[in-house]
């Protein structure tokens, strides 16, 4: 897994007080994304055993409520992002949100076994012609906040509410 960015502290990116990391690259391409440096995945930095302690790190201070996962695209990562969803969620027990371009009910097997760590998933690619700067937490209206537990309990998709 190659990685963009990580930021220390998020408001923007989930509810509360967030650690964020943007992984490299997007299959997508969306028109007018907002992260268009991240959609290579040959560019960025290499994730390594070093970085993902301090990442993890990160989020165990007590004012942080979760961590942020975004890009590119978290969900077109390899299976270095699938371990450390588990690790988040078993050395820190705090919320998992995800940004992906793909779409919940078309998901792969991989991604499905994403699934059983992440508390959010914002599912669907950026379209620019349903651009909101009112909606809270995603781009576009075509885009879903999805309480992922709750939907992987269920048999419809159920939307996050704060």
């Amino acid at each position: 897994m190659r990685y963009a960015q990580i930021r220390e502290t998020d408001i923007a990116n989930g509810e509360g007080i967030r650690v964020s990391l943007f992984v490299q690259g997007c299959p997508f391409r969306c028109k007018n994304c907002f992260n268009e440096d991240f959609q290579n995945f040959c560019g960025g930095k290499e994730w390594d055993s070093k970085i993902e302690q301090e990442f993890i790190d990160l989020g165990k201070r007590p004012f942080i409520k979760g961590y942020s996962m975004l890009g590119g695209d978290p969900m077109a990562q390899d299976q270095d992002f699938l371990n450390l969803l588990k690790r988040i969620k078993e050395e820190t027990g705090k919320t998992i949100w995800v940004w992906t371009g793909y779409i919940y009910e078309n998901l792969n097997d991989f991604q499905k076994e994403c699934l059983k760590y992440i508390d959010v998933l914002v599912d669907g690619p950026f379209v620019e012609e349903l651009k909101d700067m009112k909606l809270r937490f995603k781009g576009s209206s075509n885009q879903r906040l999805i309480d992922v537990q709750k939907t992987l309990n269920s048999d419809k998709v159920i939307l996050w509410e704060d």
